[in-house]
């Protein structure tokens, strides 16, 4: 990560935490209230193909003793009504803000992965996080909806694993790859921009 980044993602965070500080708030006391505790949810993702970190977000399903893998439809009933809002809206995400601050992640670049898929990909993934993975990037912008499409039809977390293993971490890995090899300020505005802005 060049240090113009670098600056660039703290001063980010710092205003729109600021900004945020209100929504922040409301977001808080609404799942308090309506899903109890705990209201932020903390997952290990990978930094680098070794170092892990917690990410955090607000807490979008019920809890359960045993959660691992990504989100398919074998956990679509858990998620509640206050977060399907916050998942459609990406406001589940505002949290990781503190990620940026930490410096665990940026604003832009390939979404920290799980370990288990860093250590069923240990050569895709050295070369994936050579980018400071970040909140959005090239491939959750143009792969997200897809993906999402794809995992809400695995009815098992074994069904959801082997689909995300097979066609999504591939893909997903060449986009980030290409925002890798071309990354830029100003490539990483746009991103930003167009996470952000209203689709058509």
């Amino acid at each position: 990560m060049t240090w113009t980044k670098r600056v660039f993602d703290i001063c980010a965070a710092l205003f729109l935490g600021l900004f945020l500080v209100p929504v922040v708030a409301v977001l808080f006391v609404a799942i308090r209230l309506k899903d109890g505790a705990p209201v932020f949810y903390v997952s290990e993702r990978m930094r680098t193909p070794e170092e892990g970190f917690g990410l955090v977000k607000f807490r979008s399903m019920t809890v359960v003793e045993a959660d691992s893998g990504v989100s398919g439809g074998d956990k679509s009933a858990r998620i509640t009504p206050t977060g399907r809002f916050l998942r459609r809206t990406r406001l589940d995400e505002v949290p990781q803000l503190w990620n940026v601050l930490r410096g665990d992640i940026s604003f832009v670049g390939p979404r920290p992965p799980l370990r288990q898929y860093v250590e069923q990909f240990p050569e895709l993934y050295a070369e994936v996080l050579k980018a400071r993975p970040g909140i959005t990037g090239l491939a959750t912008l143009v792969y997200h909806s897809h993906e999402e499409a794809l995992l809400a039809r695995c009815k098992t977390t074994e069904k959801t694993d082997a689909v995300y293993a097979r066609a999504c971490v591939p893909r997903k890995a060449t986009l980030d790859m290409i925002y890798r090899d071309n990354r830029t300020l100003c490539w990483d505005v746009l991103l930003m921009w167009r996470t952000v802005s209203p689709r058509r």
